[in-house]
């Protein structure tokens, strides 16, 4: 969120690499949090280059199906996770692995701006 500059009335938006950096941070605790959590990533103005003065951090999740959220209807797994520790508004998609699978597969420029998403964590495969 912007913040007013010292006692001034002018407001500072965050600067980009300090919102990766504080998403990143946010993504691995969730990643320790959730167990059917596999990968959280970053697409739109954070990758493409056209963060500015009130953009907000579009974020992508990969959960397990039938696990936590993974149960709910894609529209209210969102609701699952606190980003009050991001500075700015966070936009964010969660999939199941399945769905995931299925959008890249099918293709599409959705399909495509999420397949360019930067992974900001991801659960190691186990042995």
């Amino acid at each position: 969120m912007p913040v007013r500059s010292l006692r001034s009335s002018v407001r500072v938006w965050p600067r980009r690499e300090a919102v990766e950096e504080t998403l990143g941070r946010w993504a691995q605790c969730l990643l320790r949090e959730r167990p059917e959590l596999w990968r959280v990533g970053c697409f739109g103005s954070l990758v493409s280059g056209g963060w500015g003065v009130g953009s907000d951090a579009d974020v992508v999740m990969a959960i397990e199906g039938g696990r936590g959220p993974g149960r709910l209807p894609c529209g209210r797994r969102a609701a699952a996770s606190d980003t009050s520790a991001v500075p700015v508004p966070v936009d964010f998609l969660v999939y199941t692995e399945e769905e995931w699978e299925h959008m890249l597969r099918r293709g599409g420029r959705f399909a495509r701006l999420l397949a360019g998403a930067r992974s900001l964590a991801e659960r190691e495969e186990e042995a």
